[in-house]
């Protein structure tokens, strides 16, 4: 049964170290992320979700203690999924992260690096000291369609322990002229029914998503949110919208759903 969930955006600027001199900017969302995961922790589940968009490299489970990693944009900093004893290097020098015969053995198994959204999740658990129940990871394909989307959300819950979700992935990226999408006339109008959604833990509102539309307005949220849908119908959850806005012509949004 699912018996809280958080919902984050996952731009890799959440993380101090890759935002350098803009860090700044995303405080009030770092903040309310912070908020949401203790809400998690509040209501004690004996496992945790973590649901983020993925290219095809990144799709599919992610066990505990799988790495990902910033340097792709510039910054010596590693992560790992979830506490319980796996490191993580919060800033460059605190840690050494996996090393290089570590990263041939990863390659080498089924534990694949983590993709960016998780990534960003997994730093998020980190900076809040997360070791209230184990963690696994599970990647989503952003063509992933609706009817699937829900059905996962079905299975992760199906068993009988109480399970919290962390759900990572971004609104539109159409919302200004300078956004990675451009303007769309029908980004700040998609953005404002997810938002009105997630207040409202509204499950059959975030189901019944375009997907198409999410498609073309950059919106990589729309399945891993489709995937809380799934998992939290018949939940009775409440939500809040803790954090709401568009800095970089990107929504963000920060829910918690108890």
């Amino acid at each position: 049964m699912l018996v809280a969930a958080a919902v984050c955006p996952c731009p890799p600027l959440l993380v101090p170290d890759v935002a350098a001199g803009a860090a700044g900017e995303l405080a009030a969302a770092r903040a309310a992320c912070t908020d949401a995961l203790g809400v998690l922790a509040a209501a004690r589940p004996d496992r945790l979700v973590v649901v983020g968009p993925a290219g095809p490299s990144g799709r599919g489970a992610h066990p505990e203690g799988a790495w990902g990693s910033f340097r792709g944009f510039g910054v010596d900093l590693d992560v790992r999924l979830g506490g319980h004893g796996a490191p993580a290097a919060e800033k460059p020098g605190e840690s050494e992260g996996p090393g290089e015969s570590e990263r041939s053995e990863l390659a080498g198994s089924s534990q694949r690096a983590l993709p960016c959204s998780l990534a960003v999740a997994a730093w998020l658990l980190h900076r809040t000291d997360w070791s209230d129940a184990p963690v696994e990871g599970l990647g989503v394909g952003e063509p992933l369609a609706a009817e699937r989307c829900i059905q996962v959300g079905e299975e992760i819950v199906a068993r009988p322990e109480r399970v919290a979700l962390l759900v990572m992935g971004d609104a539109s990226a159409c919302r200004t002229l300078k956004a990675p999408g451009y303007l769309d006339e029908r980004a700040e109008g998609f953005d404002a029914e997810v938002a009105r959604a997630l207040e409202a833990a509204d499950v059959a509102a975030l189901k019944a998503l375009d997907a198409e539309l999410a498609y073309e307005l950059k919106a990589s949220g729309r399945a891993p949110w489709q995937v809380l849908a799934g998992a939290a119908d018949g939940a009775g959850l409440g939500g809040a919208l803790l954090y709401e806005d568009a800095p970089y012509g990107v929504g963000y949004m920060v829910a918690a759903w108890s």
